[in-house]
């Protein structure tokens, strides 16, 4: 019996050269069930090279263990794992129920996990239509309905929000996170960083091949919180200014009744306003996002390669 918090894949190692050139090296995670972790960075990054050598579908360098064994150890590795890494490999004209059957029939899965998947990935109407039917969103499903066959407790994801319209994108974020609230541990891999902000519980970042992060989502919000910036509007800056300087803040003025404020939050800068008797017009916070943090320390990793 596994509980949420259990490592179910460790990746230790990985690294790939291609024609003399290095694309990925020493890439080091773990997955938990019962969490989203975001794989996140730039195309080309190496995310889909380091998720091939993980599922043994490249050789490399490094092992990755799936509730602590190869994945080539195991008999019916689609009850482990589920992967989606793009498209549906099958004939146009086959039917959906058909096409998922055949699947399910190569892995050894029985027949009524077919319908059981349709109806997790909400298919259960379309189950007649051709693959050539289906729009792009409705064959990302089917890409998950596949990796469900098996039950696994694992499913790994690259890049499934690509060209997906926002209906889609909302559908998959609240999808993974029901299947992570049930147990299973999720990779998804990406490079919409907003979206993944959303989504995640753990964040792996990769720049230039090498993972530069990896740790929860709150630690990273966590870290970015005192690069916060407040704006305001008021009529009498250089009082706000000296309250603000006092403590500890910083006020740089953007014109004759505007700034921003680096150093406090918005509550603090809303309090000292109203201690220093200046009306304030407007106060507005920006927080850093996922995107903030991934754009530093991919710039941190670049100054240093």
């Amino acid at each position: 019996m596994m509980n949420n918090g259990d490592v179910l894949v460790e990746t230790r190692g990985l690294g790939r050269s291609f024609g003399g050139k290095r694309v990925l090296g020493e890439v080091s995670f773990d997955l938990r069930a019962g969490e989203v972790t975001g794989f996140v960075g730039a195309n080309g990054a190496g995310k889909t090279t380091a998720i091939r050598l993980m599922l043994g579908l490249l050789r490399g360098e490094g092992r990755t263990l799936f509730l602590g064994r190869p994945l080539y150890e195991w008999g019916a590795p689609g009850t482990v794992v589920g992967a989606v890494l793009g498209g549906v490999a099958g004939h146009r004209r086959h039917r959906l129920r058909a096409h998922l059957r055949m699947v399910a029939a190569g892995s050894a899965v029985p027949d009524d996990h077919v319908d059981r998947a349709l109806e997790a990935v909400g298919l259960t109407s379309a189950a007649g239509s051709r693959l050539s039917e289906l729009s792009l969103g409705m064959a990302q499903r089917v890409g998950i309905a596949q990796a469900l066959l098996g039950d696994p407790p694992v499913l790994v994801l690259d890049e499934p929000a690509n060209g997906l319209d926002p209906h889609s994108i909302r559908w998959l974020r609240d999808f993974l996170r029901a299947q992570a609230a049930g147990g299973r541990a999720v990779l998804v891999s990406s490079h919409l960083l907003s979206e993944m902000e959303q989504m995640a519980d753990r964040v792996v970042v990769l720049a230039r091949g090498r993972v530069v992060a990896a740790c929860p989502m709150s630690e990273v919000l966590e870290r970015t919180a005192g690069q916060r910036v407040v704006t305001v509007e008021a009529p009498d800056l250089p009082a706000l200014a000296a309250r603000v300087a006092s403590c500890g803040g910083l006020l740089r003025p953007v014109d004759e009744r505007s700034a921003t404020i680096t150093g406090l939050d918005r509550v603090r800068v809303g309090t000292l306003a109203l201690e220093a008797g200046v009306p304030l017009y407007g106060l507005h916070e920006v927080r850093p996002s996922l995107e903030d943090f991934y754009l530093g320390v991919a710039e941190e990793e670049f100054r240093i390669s």
